[in-house]
């Protein structure tokens, strides 16, 4: 069975996120492992409000919550986020997700992700299944969770075609490839114009293949605040132009400049 992402790219302070939380990540039935990235867990009993920030993945994710004990469960798709996306906990409650991998939503459903790009829609709206709170909350293992969300997701009969796994395939070469810099470089690897490849990029992943690209320098340079930095360096492993434009690019999507959020890390 192929395993679930064990990184913890696009988290803002992972430490003290897991310090506050259950957090747990599980891999779907082998017939969804192309499509889903993972499923992931989260509860939490706190005493005091906690605030988390995430850098997201250019995905979509189906999200069943129950916020607290006093509020109903609620389940919604949410698409990739534009912005930095946060979440305030407060006592207890949980969540429990499906990240489908970035370009695979589609394959589930008709709709385009750019249809959800920065935005949390009713599961109902989205996807023709029923609703698979009740059965979530009752789970008594993660295991069952995650059974529930193979039958919800098989039962879709997911469609992946050439154009899916044309554009899951780019999305992880950009993942992977520090070095991959620029649309024209990602459009000529592929055998396509730019504009095709924007095409692609915007109907079959949610936000454009350059967004994309400073989506994942971005999770990068966090993930490489977490020790002691050369910020020159980093700029220059992740291809910024210079340590400037580094600079700019994270306070921009974290909110903090890089050397800020290094030394809260500490």
């Amino acid at each position: 069975m192929r395993q679930p992402r064990r990184d913890t790219r696009g988290i803002v302070d992972p430490a003290a996120l897991l310090r506050q939380v259950r957090f747990r990540r599980l891999a779907p039935a082998v017939e969804l492992a192309e499509l889903v990235e993972h499923y992931w867990f989260i509860d939490w009993d706190l005493d005091q409000p906690f605030e988390q920030h995430v850098v997201g993945h250019p995905a979509v994710n189906l999200v069943v919550l129950r916020p607290t004990l006093n509020d109903p469960v609620a389940a919604e798709v949410s698409g990739a986020a534009r912005e930095l996306f946060s979440i305030k906990l407060t006592e207890r409650g949980w969540v429990r997700g499906v990240q489908f991998r970035p370009g695979a939503f589609r394959a589930f459903s008709r709709r385009s992700p750019a249809e959800l790009t920065g935005r949390r829609v009713p599961l109902a709206r989205v996807l023709p299944v029923a609703d698979p709170g009740d059965r979530l909350a009752a789970a008594a293992t993660d295991e069952v969770a995650a059974a529930v969300f193979d039958e919800l997701l098989l039962g879709l009969r997911p469609d992946l075609d050439e154009s899916v796994r044309l554009a899951m395939r780019l999305v992880d070469r950009v993942r992977h490839d520090r070095g991959l810099r620029r649309v024209e470089e990602l459009a000529q690897q592929a055998g396509l114009s730019v504009r095709s490849l924007q095409r692609l990029f915007t109907e079959y992943v949610g936000i454009g293949a350059k967004q994309v690209i400073l989506r994942y320098r971005v999770h990068g340079a966090i993930e490489l605040a977490e020790g002691e930095v050369d910020w020159a360096a980093v700029a220059a492993e992740l291809g910024y132009s210079d340590q400037a434009h580094l600079v700019r690019e994270v306070t921009a999507a974290i909110g903090v400049s890089p050397a800020a959020y290094a030394a809260s890390l500490r």
